[in-house]
């Protein structure tokens, strides 16, 4: 499985708990694998427990970034695909946060709306920018 495969399925689950909150990542595993949609990588899991884990860090740094916009105005796709590249830019020191950035919108331009990928791509790119000043 290839790293943007990998980060896919962090993005379904991380997707997942922004309409379930209370499930633990092992329950959305084990409701990936019974349904058989995909078995998780692990990668993808470590991905996952990352914005789990710092889920309000990764929204503080995300709202930092935001101009005329709160968390709660963010279409949730939009939302998750900002989480996963924000806890890979600010936690995964082995993966340049230039590829996070690009892997997050080219998920956008597969799931995302059209004006998504343009504001995913500039809060992202400020996010990058905030984190080497």
């Amino acid at each position: 499985m290839t790293r943007s495969e990998a980060r896919e399925q962090a993005f379904i689950l991380v997707f997942e708990r922004i309409f379930n909150p209370e499930l633990s990542v092992e329950d959305m595993k084990a409701f990936a694998q019974e349904s058989e949609l995909f078995t998780l990588d692990k990668f993808a899991e470590k991905l996952t427990v990352s914005v789990i884990e710092n889920e309000e860090a990764i929204d503080e740094t995300i709202k930092s970034y935001l101009k005329g916009w709160t968390i709660s105005r963010i279409p949730k796709v939009a939302l998750a695909l900002l989480r996963l590249a924000v806890a890979e830019i600010l936690y995964f020191d082995n993966v340049p946060d230039k590829v996070s950035a690009n892997e997050a919108v080219e998920l956008a331009k597969k799931y995302a709306g059209e004006k998504d990928v343009p504001f995913i791509n500039g809060v992202l790119g400020s996010v990058i920018r905030g984190k080497v000043n």
